[in-house]
């Protein structure tokens, strides 16, 4: 059980450090302050004044690909998010900064407009999001995501999303129109079916039935949806692979894929003091369980390896995936995108 000040609905439960800045306040010794220094902050909004939103991802680990994020930060609070560490960027932390400061990007579709338009570019599919999620809480008000949407809609450009919210289903026409020429691909994310794990492992998110929901609803409507168990964590949820499969494919997903967790960064540290509060019985066999997938340790860069893993225990995990995806998704697969379709004069150059 966590103590009474454990901050609920957040994942993270500090201020991490920030390699970027000269000087900054930490809590390093609790007896030496009269009054803590945290607290559950509100969360923050603010605006960016983008100059660019499509970003080339160039990674030995992903094939060629395209992302956009139209937001920074996410309150969704996944513990393990490798996101976190982007937030340093703007002078932020990790932690408690990452979930409650979130930096939109309000002139997101016009900046993808321009981009998509660019004489030089060959249709290939954008990603939403390559960062944190397109569909944070966030997006139900500021709906920049059903922008965005919006314009490749109408240039009927390719497109891919993932995320771990069930606000996906408010934009079904926009998605059934763009599925209407095999244009998007949807990825459900579902790291658990277990709902304390959930709750306390990505605090902000929707259940996993609401997911299972989301999954059925856009199969139902002809949308291509798959689902990711991303991160599989040894000792925490590794054991759910064939039951989070076995649901997915229920609910008519087409594909799954995974990743091993990685702890990159101040991820690692944020990761371990959640980890301590909230599994202390077991913190020890899944801390070094992490570290045998990594080389001995939770952080990891080398390509081939920090995505999936290697050694015995990823060797089981990768194997109980493939029995289980060979079990429930035989004869499934996601449609090819149709890059012919896309139209630099927009729907009015139908006439």
């Amino acid at each position: 059980m966590v103590s009474d000040d454990y901050f609920k609905g957040r994942g993270a439960q500090f201020k991490t450090g920030n390699r970027f800045l000269k000087q900054q306040y930490v809590q390093a010794h609790i007896e030496g302050v009269d009054e803590q220094l945290l607290e559950n902050p509100l969360t923050q909004i603010f605006q960016e004044n983008a100059k660019k939103i499509v970003n080339h991802v160039n990674s030995p680990d992903l094939w060629n690909m395209y992302s956009a994020n139209p937001y920074q930060g996410c309150e969704h609070g996944c513990i393990y998010c490798y996101a976190r560490n982007t937030h340093e960027y703007y002078g932020f932390s990790a932690g408690l900064d990452f979930e409650s400061k979130i930096i939109v990007k309000k002139n997101a579709a016009d900046l993808l407009e321009k981009f998509i338009l660019h004489p030089r570019w060959q249709a290939v599919p954008i990603m939403l999001s390559g960062n944190t999620d397109c569909y944070q809480p966030q997006e139900k008000k500021l709906q920049i995501t059903r922008s965005m949407l919006k314009v490749l809609a109408n240039y009927r450009h390719p497109v891919g999303l993932i995320t771990k919210n069930s606000l996906i289903t408010r934009d079904l026409d926009l998605l059934k129109d763009l599925a209407s020429d095999n244009l998007v691909n949807v990825m459900i994310s579902i790291t658990t079916l277990n709902e304390d794990l959930r709750r306390q492992m990505e605090p902000r998110t929707a259940s996993s039935t609401k997911r299972l929901q989301a999954v059925e609803m856009l199969a139902s409507e002809g949308i291509p949806v798959g689902v990711m168990m991303a991160p599989v964590i040894p000792g925490l949820n590794h054991h759910e692979i064939p039951n989070v499969l076995k649901a997915a494919a229920e609910h008519g997903a087409l594909t799954a894929g995974m990743t091993a967790v990685r702890l990159n960064g101040s991820v690692g540290k944020l990761f371990e003091d959640w980890l301590r509060k909230n599994f202390p019985d077991r913190f020890e066999k899944v801390w070094s369980q992490i570290c045998s997938m990594h080389g001995g340790e939770v952080n990891d860069s080398k390509f081939g390896r920090r995505m999936t893993g290697d050694g015995n225990i990823a060797d089981m995990i990768h194997q109980l995936f493939v029995a289980s995806k060979k079990k429930h998704f035989a004869g499934r697969s996601m449609p090819a995108y149709d890059l012919t379709k896309f139209r630099k004069g927009g729907l009015l150059s139908l006439f």
